[in-house]
């Protein structure tokens, strides 16, 4: 049995999420670039999810739910997908952490590791990048970049994308060329004077089998800069 026949699937075209579509907000005046490494501490499921984490918002619901559950999560809630940090050991603002030349693998499993390592959605490895040119769109991004305000974060990840089951998706926010359709909403997040963080953001699916779903993206960890 596929994913597809095991998972509803509902369908937004193109056209309705744009029409919806809101300019990103740019960074305030006074805030200050953060440029170097933001290090993921892994994401565990003891109670309330914690540290890095995915999950997948349903096409009717909202930025709390209802979410799909994952048949390959460790966790009690199976809506939680841990992450990890991959081989740079999380997020670099500043500069792109590409998908390699080979984005799968001859099953399917995604193959880039750099920013989360690959974990399995479905029987099938999805893995995370951040690219000049998003593979899905093929548009232009943003370099990806996380500024600070006070002990307020904002940013631009319209760099990030999945790879999924030899399928590309675009995950930033904003999307490439600066909108934030349907459910998408701009990166934000906290940081201390020790320098640890949480970022948060969602972004519509668009096209696929998870066409209209929205992922909901947790960053947990350590800023350390020098990346």
């Amino acid at each position: 049995m596929t994913i597809f026949s095991r998972i509803p699937v509902a369908r937004l075209g193109v056209a309705a999420a744009l029409a919806s579509a809101v300019l990103a907000p740019a960074a305030p005046a006074h805030a200050e670039t953060l440029n170097g490494l933001f290090s993921l501490t892994p994401g565990t499921c003891a109670g309330s999810p914690q540290g890095s984490y995915f999950r997948m918002i349903l096409p009717a619901g909202g930025e709390n739910g209802p979410y799909l559950g994952n048949s390959d999560s460790p966790c009690g809630d199976n809506t939680v997908t841990p992450l990890a940090p991959g081989t740079d050991g999380g997020l670099v603002s500043g500069r792109y952490q590409p998908q390699p030349a080979s984005p799968f693998a001859g099953n399917g499993d995604a193959t880039a590791g750099t920013v989360t390592r690959p974990v399995r959605f479905y029987g099938v490895l999805f893995a995370t990048s951040t690219n000049q040119n998003d593979p899905q769109t093929k548009e232009a991004t943003a370099l990806p970049a996380i500024n600070r305000d006070g002990n307020t974060l904002s940013g631009d990840l319209s760099a990030f994308a999945a790879t999924w089951n030899n399928q590309f998706f675009n995950q930033g926010a904003p999307k490439p060329g600066g909108d934030l359709p349907g459910l998408t909403t701009p990166v934000k997040g906290t940081i201390d004077g020790s320098g640890n963080f949480t970022l948060s953001w969602t972004s519509l699916i668009v096209s696929g089998p998870f066409d209209g779903f929205t992922g909901y993206w947790h960053l947990q960890g350590h800023f350390g800069g020098g990346r």
